[in-house]
């Protein structure tokens, strides 16, 4: 059976406060190994597999990349572990009130065992349907990889369906798999020109995010 249309959510920066964390930790592995990791480089992976951002982290710092991915994960699930990524002001609200209308799915660059804390030790694991990873699909973001595969285990269809994004390439991985995207700005990281014109909106709270999605969602 296919579901009409659906809403499919970004972790980092959208659901939880942890975009810094990844930054933190790319660049704490990159100092170790004699590389000065740079904003620039922070977002170019914002986005990217573990294997993508791994081998760019491994390539510029000298070192395996799976000694890459390994380092940087174990200081961002550090910092779940010590209770130090809390839910977004509004997270609940705005996925509370997606699910009460449609079906809805996580479309991450965070890898699987990241995804399940969150999933297991917040309130929003109840109201997700499926949850992806793109170190589960053929390509991270800006490819649809992972978005596609959200809309497929919902059985939805990408028209008529929406995405809440926060980076710039999480923006353009959402609209190249037809979903309509509202972006989800923070100062630190605001979203580049070109991705943004592919969105509904730019938003700087969730609040607005939640006004803008419901009435999106109840006026078809």
């Amino acid at each position: 059976m296919t579901v009409d249309r659906c809403v499919v959510f970004d972790l980092d920066g959208v659901l939880v406060m942890s975009e810094h964390l990844w930054e933190q930790g790319w660049q704490t592995v990159a100092a170790e190994h004699g590389y000065a990791w740079s904003s620039e480089d922070t977002r170019t992976c914002q986005g990217k597999s573990v294997p993508e951002w791994a081998t760019y982290l491994s390539d510029r710092a000298g070192m395996a990349p799976q000694r890459a991915a390994d380092g940087v994960i174990s200081h961002v699930a550090s910092a779940y572990d010590r209770g130090e990524v809390p839910l977004i002001t509004g997270a609940l609200e705005l996925v509370r009130s997606a699910a009460s209308r449609v079906p809805v799915a996580l479309a991450s660059s965070a890898p699987r065992e990241i995804i399940d804390r969150v999933m297991t030790t917040t309130a929003i694991g109840e109201y997700f349907a499926a949850t992806v990873s793109s170190a589960e699909v053929a390509a991270g973001k800006p490819a649809p990889d992972v978005y596609r595969e959200a809309i497929a285990r919902l059985g939805a269809r990408s028209a008529g369906s929406l995405a809440v994004e926060d980076s710039s390439n999480g923006v353009r991985a959402a609209a190249a798999a037809g979903l309509r995207v509202l972006g989800m700005e923070h100062a630190q990281y605001p979203i580049d020109q070109d991705a943004a014109g592919r969105t509904v909106g730019i938003y700087h709270a969730l609040d607005e995010v939640t006004e803008k999605l419901v009435a999106l969602l109840d006026n078809r």
